[in-house]
């Protein structure tokens, strides 16, 4: 949220992409855990909420739907986990707020230089194991958490294009935004 507004062109970035038919943003809170101070961050329930709640506010956000930083907390209708015990209370406080909370079920993971760790072929290969051994939330769907970072470079970024082309090349996947993913609140945030 606050990156939004740091300059000119990160403000005209966020305007291209929420004008685009291809993407929905989503919120991710404000400070990204008061900058990647998750510890505390998760600590502080009610501060937690209030970043969320300011990201929401600054960049007029019509749902409720939340993805929280550096955790793979899930809070839906019917879903309710997370991933590190002592975020809980966050979560669940979040929730009560009328924020839904999405996590993922495979992550495709990058280095320290902030390049890819699995190729294209091996990510298509690890969304199959997981619909095969019924590894995701909810049964014939699948969140990929992917960090845009990591597709900066030309070699990251055809890796990307090839795994979606061969994902798209079969019948039986079909992309879509999060706020379609079933049983999720709508309009939380005009529930509170």
């Amino acid at each position: 949220g606050e990156h939004v507004y740091g300059s000119r062109t990160q403000q005209n970035m966020y305007d291209s992409l929420k004008a685009c038919n291809y993407f929905e943003l989503a919120n991710h809170s404000f400070s990204h855990a008061f900058r990647n101070n998750f510890n505390k961050f998760y600590s502080e329930p009610d501060s937690a909420v209030q970043d969320f709640e300011r990201s929401a506010d600054s960049l007029h956000f019509s749902t409720g739907i939340v993805r929280t930083p550096g955790r793979n907390i899930w809070r839906t209708n019917d879903i309710k986990s997370t991933d590190i015990k002592l975020s809980t209370t966050t979560a669940d406080s979040l929730y009560r707020k009328g924020f839904t909370a999405v996590g993922w079920d495979v992550e495709w993971h990058f280095n320290d230089a902030q390049r890819l760790v699995q190729t294209d072929s091996e990510m298509v290969n690890m969304i199959d194991s997981a619909f095969a051994k019924k590894r995701t939330k909810t049964a014939d769907h699948l969140v990929l958490l992917a960090h845009d970072r990591t597709f900066k470079t030309t070699e990251d970024s055809a890796s990307l294009r090839r795994f979606i082309v061969r994902l798209k090349k079969r019948e039986d996947f079909e992309f879509n935004v999060i706020s379609k993913y079933p049983n999720l609140v709508k309009d939380t945030l005009n529930s509170k």
